[in-house]
């Protein structure tokens, strides 16, 4: 196997397990013995969590070919940040409960946290494309030349 795609495969495998731990564990959508919900995440929830980590896992592995060119990153941040607002239990969320208060966040965030999930994975899917439409000259650069047909 060549080591690009070596790479890419660990790169991938790293920022799957990594962006798992990173979402799934505060949002208790991992259970685990440190962050609580108090209100119980729904298959929403977990469709966008696991959309997120094959998304960055996609995303992680594009790294395996090093570009000189500006980087989605504003795209991948943004979105990581809304699919991780969008997982989260709205009573939870420090951040929400202080703007909103805990019947604001029940009221009004909570709405919102499919859009901001399906807002997050547009972006991060987006930041997807663009690296792969960089990297597809090199895909390409090793295989033979096919005469144009007339």
């Amino acid at each position: 196997m060549h080591a690009p795609m070596t790479r890419a495969i660990l790169y991938g495998f790293l920022g799957a397990v990594g962006t798992a731990i990173m979402v799934g564990v505060p949002t208790a959508l991992i259970p685990n013995p440190v962050f609580g919900r108090m209100i119980p995440p729904d298959e929403f929830d977990y469709l966008v969590f696991a959309a997120t980590v094959i998304l960055a896992s996609a995303l992680a592995a594009t790294y395996a070919w090093p570009l000189a060119c500006p980087l989605p990153e504003r795209r991948i941040a943004a979105g990581s940040l809304a699919t991780f607002f969008a997982v989260g239990c709205p009573t939870c969320n420090k951040l929400v409960l202080l703007l909103l208060g805990s019947s604001g966040a029940v009221q009004w965030f909570a709405p919102l946290q499919p859009l901001l999930g399906i807002a997050g994975l547009a972006l991060l899917a987006s930041a997807l494309i663009y690296r792969l439409r960089l990297l597809a000259p090199f895909s390409h650069s090793n295989q033979p030349k096919r005469a144009a047909l007339d």
